[in-house]
């Protein structure tokens, strides 16, 4: 399967999009004088619902069709489901193994950013060392996100767009997490947006990696079983982190309303483009 060049720059394009959003959430933590939480919760359940949707109905699908082409019905089938898991384990290990000083998804808010004296946290190593060790997990984190990002775009440019988006908005309170520790501990706004901002890059460079490498490899079976795995990483990406974190931010229902706006959005753009 050839790989244009245009192909891979929109798809690396899009990946940047996803990843730099850990820096909107820096910027809404210093700018915004409360965080909205309630549309915060419905934004974090619509990308969840968004993500759980294509990759269940889309992504898995057309995962097996590749691969049942290849290989046939009854062994494709089997291949599909095995890196579906195998994405969910993947995953998983990485948010198990990944250091973790202090919850990297700790769920934190603009107004958090009114210190009355900064420069009184200047000294304050043990915030300064979990903004850091948040900023190298949700970096470590993004990493296969990037991957996925890149793999649905280069396959399936609307596809890619509502990943894109989705994981945009699941990246913003990841910014937030990262910058307030780091203001709290510095007193500097420069440094903490400059460490959330980083914790973003690791995106467009799972990116780049893992497309130098399909731009060699690309065929319906490494297709098949990237996009299966793909699969399996969002939807624990989405049951582990963004719908906690949406029950956190706001009122359980508003989470869930989210989730199947999410999912509705996601049927009804998916339906207009077949």
């Amino acid at each position: 399967m050839d790989i244009s060049t245009g192909d891979f720059l929109f798809a690396f394009g899009l990946t940047l999009f996803a990843g730099l959003s850990t820096g909107i959430g820096s910027a809404l933590a210093f700018f915004a004088k409360r965080t909205n939480t309630k549309f915060l919760s419905l934004a974090l359940g619509f990308s969840a619902g968004v993500m759980i949707y294509v990759s269940m109905i889309e992504i898995f699908q057309k995962a097996n069709t590749a691969l049942c082409e290849a290989m046939g019905d009854q062994k494709g089938y089997y291949i599909t489901t095995a890196a579906f898991f195998g994405g969910i384990l993947f995953i998983a290990l990485i948010d198990k193994l990944v250091p973790s000083f202090e919850n990297p998804h700790e769920i934190h808010k603009s107004e958090e950013m009114r210190d009355p004296n900064p420069k009184q946290h200047m000294h304050n190593h043990k915030l300064y060392r979990m903004g850091i060790f948040s900023a190298l997990a949700i970096a470590i984190h993004n990493f296969p996100e990037g991957l996925a990002t890149f793999a649905s775009a280069l396959k399936d440019p609307t596809l890619g767009i509502a990943i894109a988006v989705a994981i945009a908005i699941h990246n913003i309170p990841e910014g937030i997490a990262v910058s307030v520790p780091i203001y709290y501990a510095t007193g500097s706004r420069k440094k903490a947006f400059y460490y959330s901002f980083l914790s973003g890059v690791s995106e467009p460079v799972g990116a780049l990696i893992g497309g130098l490498l399909l731009m060699k490899y690309f065929n319906d079976t490494v297709f098949g079983i990237l996009f299966a795995s793909v699969a399996g990483i969002m939807v624990f990406i989405s049951l582990d982190e963004l719908l906690p974190a949406a029950r956190e931010y706001g009122e359980h229902h508003l989470s869930i309303y989210g989730l199947l706006a999410g999912m509705l959005v996601m049927a009804l753009s998916l339906t207009l483009f077949v």
